[in-house]
């Protein structure tokens, strides 16, 4: 089970930090990922690391956000820093095990608004 948290209401450029805590542990995970979903779109990649701390980025955030991870607390982290009205959408946590078990967080609404 798959619990995120940190989302919210900010205004552009502020910052956020959403995490997500997996109750089976990340040790074994062989991606961890965040995906967004704005209304009237699909859900769409915005990061992901691997077991060997390999960390790919959807172009519109490279740069601003930044995925990271604390196996002792199970947790994979997306800090995002000068936020963009575009980037209003609710983000959900994504891990995939290497039998290809996977498990999708419940989301968490991120809304930046002037």
């Amino acid at each position: 089970q798959l619990v995120e948290s940190g989302g919210g209401l900010v205004q552009p450029g502020e910052s956020l930090t959403l995490s997500c805590v997996a109750s089976g542990g990340i040790f074994r995970a062989a991606v961890m990922a965040w995906y967004r979903q704005a209304p009237g779109k699909d859900r769409e990649f915005v990061a992901s690391m691997d077991n060997g701390a390999r960390k790919r980025y959807s172009e519109s955030v490279e740069g601003r956000f930044t995925i990271s991870k604390d196996t002792a607390k199970s947790t994979v982290y997306l800090w995002m820093n000068n936020l963009k009205l575009e980037d209003t959408a609710v983000y959900y946590c994504y891990l995939r095990f290497p039998d290809a078990t996977k498990f999708w967080g419940q989301g968490t609404q991120v809304t930046v608004s002037s």
